[in-house]
């Protein structure tokens, strides 16, 4: 199946939620960071510049599911230091709902 027709409305498998990250950031599709996004980004001392690592090098949980919240799937995409959760808009946009570093040990 070609990414063109991926239905973003339907659960994604992890596989195609990365490969669709990949191709939103390497065609210059569009990332777009909701305001809460921001402002957790901010509190914990992280960037967008981080965030867009985070989604361009970072995985998904292999028995981690997308959840579905307010009519949208989210996919958590994690590294050691954080994690952003996205929802995809179309199959060339995501959404920056929120992200976090994680707790050093």
């Amino acid at each position: 199946m070609a990414i063109e027709d991926y239905d973003v409305s339907e659960q994604l498998t992890n596989v195609q939620a990365r490969k669709l990250m990949s191709f939103i950031l390497s065609t210059g599709g569009s990332v777009v960071f909701r305001r809460h996004a921001l402002e957790e980004l901010r509190k914990d001392g992280c960037s967008e510049a981080d965030a867009r690592n985070v989604l361009r090098n970072g995985w998904l949980e292999p028995n981690e599911v997308g959840e579905l919240r307010n009519a949208t799937w989210r996919y958590r995409f994690h590294t050691h230091r954080m994690c952003v959760v996205v929802a995809f808009d179309t199959f060339t946009r995501c959404i920056v709902v929120t992200a976090w570093e994680k707790k050093r040990s």
